[in-house]
């Protein structure tokens, strides 16, 4: 923008005084140019003489000085206001800027504050958000384990049965020397190739003790041919438990588990026993002397490793009810571990007297992912070659769905599906019960026996009966789940009669005396 400059002059300056002293100063200024016209314009006349010019001239010079003085007075007044109003005007612009820049800092001030204002309600809100995204997934995942506490009420049942064998002193006893003579068993070979039925039982004490399981016998009128036990991986092979079996003609089953033997069933997190960490060689003097063990008693045994592996109860599960990584183990490393172990008992020769059982839960209250389909489940399976029988978990028990019938397929039929879309290898059900709260136990127990007299299950090798009464909770209550043979007369005489009918499959033998 250029600049426009004023005239010079007293009445043309740039900071002008105000009308009342401009007027003043005017009319000063008006009356000296009336003098001097006045002076001028006179008539001409004849000087008197030298002495009275000079004093006319002396006064009016006199006067002129004067106004002169006047003027200049006048002016300095002119310039000692506009002085003051240009201070007047910098101090103006002066608390103009400091006003502006007080304004500024107070708009700087507050913006901040409500920066932070809005910072902490960003806070608050991320929080209270993340907060309900937290109650959310905590609703999600106490739904996830209500609808899944059919399933792992199962396990903890045979947890408790197991803590309550432990408390008696019978579980983990110290391993027993091998007997002088050995007992005599059949070659792993023929127990792959007999298509025979088997009846497997576990009692709390056996193999270990065998009352209760001789009692059952007993009462049964057919003697098992299979013994089941547990075991966990903070315990020697016990060769007592394979010799004693074998002592009574019972293939010996171990439901070997990569956890303490007295863990809980709830106790799904346990880093020290991930996937990844058995995988990485934590365990491998352990597993190597384990299989040396085997192979030096010599006697066959089936092991079934890391049960249930579909569901989230345990520490060797991969996923949890939501679908995430479960105790730190990821996709396909339950397939490596199974492997690994497997890989470990080939080079120490164990295997020629393994008999490997991998036995997932049956879906029906698993989530979705594991029941809709087969997906899952192929995807833990380690595969043929390192497998020889496959398996089952599964109960009938409460709660009780609206649809929920006592029957065989009811029960097992979605999982056979599933297993049957695997793999083509001998299935066996390796551990089931019925409950006898609802009074059906026995039609249970008789619609078992027929289901497997039926063409389409004869690839069913038999199944193991978990023998305990066990009280837990279920749906907020305590709920008292006998899954004895012979809890009550009727759910016996089902049994006797199922096991005997030589349809399904079973061949009665003499009860042998303890």
């Amino acid at each position: 923008m250029s600049e426009h400059i004023e005239p010079a002059g007293w009445w043309s300056r740039a900071i002008r005084p105000s009308p009342r002293k401009r007027l003043g100063a005017a009319g000063i200024a008006l009356a000296l140019v009336a003098v001097t016209a006045g002076v001028w314009l006179s008539p001409s006349v004849a000087a008197p003489s030298t002495s009275t010019a000079s004093a006319k001239e002396i006064r009016l010079a006199a006067e002129n000085e004067k106004l002169r003085n006047s003027l200049e007075a006048r002016e300095d007044e002119v310039d000692s206001l506009e002085r003051s109003q240009a201070k007047a005007a910098a101090e103006r612009k002066a608390a103009s800027e400091s006003g502006k820049a007080k304004a500024a800092a107070e708009q700087a001030a507050a913006a901040a504050e409500g920066a932070q204002k809005a910072e902490a309600e960003q806070a608050a809100a991320a929080a209270r958000s993340q907060g309900k995204a937290a109650a959310e997934r905590a609703a999600a995942a106490a739904k996830g384990k209500a609808q899944s506490a059919a399933a792992r009420a199962d396990q903890a049942e045979a947890d408790a049965a197991r803590a309550r064998a432990t408390a008696q002193g019978t579980a983990p006893q110290p391993s027993s020397p091998a007997p002088a003579v050995k007992p005599t068993a059949p070659a792993l070979s023929e127990l792959l190739a007999s298509e025979k039925r088997q009846f497997g039982l576990y009692t709390p004490q056996s193999p270990f003790n065998w009352a209760e399981l001789d009692s059952v016998s007993a009462n049964v009128g057919t003697a098992p041919t299979i013994a089941g036990y547990f075991q966990g991986w903070d315990g020697p092979f016990r060769p007592d438990a394979v010799t004693r079996s074998w002592e009574k003609g019972m293939l010996p089953m171990l439901t070997w588990e990569s956890r303490p033997l007295k863990a809980a069933n709830n106790e799904s997190e346990d880093p020290a026993y991930s996937l990844p960490t058995i995988i990485g060689g934590a365990y491998d003097d352990y597993l190597h002397q384990y299989a040396k063990d085997i192979t030096a008693l010599g006697l066959p045994l089936a092991i079934r490793l890391d049960h249930e592996m579909n569901g989230d109860w345990y520490p060797w599960g991969e996923r949890t009810w939501d679908g995430d990584s479960l105790n730190g183990n990821g996709e396909g490393d339950y397939v490596a571990m199974w492997r690994h172990v497997h890989d470990i008992f080939e080079a120490e020769g164990a295997n020629e007297y393994v008999l490997w059982v991998w036995a997932p839960n049956i879906v029906n209250s698993l989530a979705s992912y594991a029941k809709n389909d087969a997906t899952y489940m192929r995807s833990l399976y380690p595969g043929d070659e390192y497998v020889d029988w496959v398996g089952l978990s599964g109960y009938f028990r409460p709660p009780y769905k609206a649809d929920q019938t006592p029957t065989f397929d009811y029960t097992f039929g979605r999982s056979l599906d599933q297993l049957r879309s695997i793999t083509t290898k001998p299935i066996f059900l390796a551990e089931i019960g019925a409950s006898e709260v609802g009074g059906n136990k026995p039609a249970w127990i008789a619609d078992l026996f027929d289901a497997l007299a039926r063409p389409e299950n004869s690839d069913v090798r038999g199944f193991a009966w978990f023998n305990h009464t066990v009280t837990t909770t279920s749906g907020g209550q305590l709920v008292t789940n006998d899954w004895r043979i012979e809890s009550r007369p009727d759910s016996l005489q089902a049994f006797v009669d199922g096991v005997t009918d030589p349809a399904a499959g079973f061949t009665p033998t003499t009860t042998q005396e303890p």
